[in-house]
């Protein structure tokens, strides 16, 4: 059960250095690859949550977070490229 809250302090460190990333970073680019970023660390909160607890309904959440995440970034890409979203 120890190597649980391990990995846990480590996704929570890097949650806390994305959200530095985000406040701080020099150009949008630089905050929409840490915005992505949080979303993976999310993703990995609830695959290990699913892990501890035994139930495979973080897994779900897990998936629609990661499929969430993917079109916003894909979004605000376009968005910071200058291009319409129909293009």
């Amino acid at each position: 059960m120890g190597i649980f809250y391990f990995f846990f302090l480590m996704l929570l460190a890097s949650s806390f250095m994305c959200l530095y990333r985000i406040g701080r970073g020099p150009s949008a680019p630089d905050r929409t690859v840490a915005v992505d970023i949080l979303g993976i660390v999310v993703v990995g909160f609830c695959a290990l949550l699913s892990v501890m607890t035994k139930k495979d309904f973080y897994l779900n959440i897990a998936l629609a977070w990661s499929l969430l995440s993917f079109i916003g970034t894909i979004a605000l890409a376009k968005h910071l490229q200058g291009r319409r979203f129909d293009e």
